[in-house]
């Protein structure tokens, strides 16, 4: 079982940055997979978590096109910490932040943003971006 325990949300604004981090419980291996999804007001459903980046064992990363050249994943495996810089913030982030993580990697980068492919979650951070 992997808990997995977010944290650095918080209130900015908009132009702003934040770096988001997701500790590990276990030794998250090369073979792991891990990711950003996020949830906007009034979506409820796993399912309606938008993958944000996600980033593969080997180093592959992969970013939706709404956060391309303004999110920066990364992973530390000596701590076993997921991270993400967030810059340029923009309203439309404002989400809650969930970090997820599998052992399975996948290829296509829209297979690996996808919540359903994903066993493990956080509790998520709160992010605010205010115009």
């Amino acid at each position: 079982q992997v808990q997995l325990v977010e944290s650095g949300g918080g209130s900015v604004q908009a132009g702003g940055s934040l770096r988001l981090s997701c500790a590990a419980s276990v030794y998250t291996s090369s073979t792991y997979s891990m990711a950003w999804f996020r949830q906007a007001p009034g979506r409820e459903r796993e399912l309606e978590r938008e993958g944000v980046a996600a980033f593969i064992g080997d180093g592959t990363t992969s970013y939706a096109e709404s956060v391309k050249g303004r999110f920066i994943i990364t992973k530390d495996n000596a701590k076993n910490t997921l991270y993400l810089q967030m810059n340029s913030l923009k309203p439309e982030d404002t989400a809650i932040y969930y970090c997820a993580a599998d052992p399975a990697s996948w290829s296509l980068p829209s297979m690996r943003l996808h919540p359903i492919r994903y066993n493990y979650w956080g509790q998520g951070t709160q992010v605010t971006v205010s115009s």
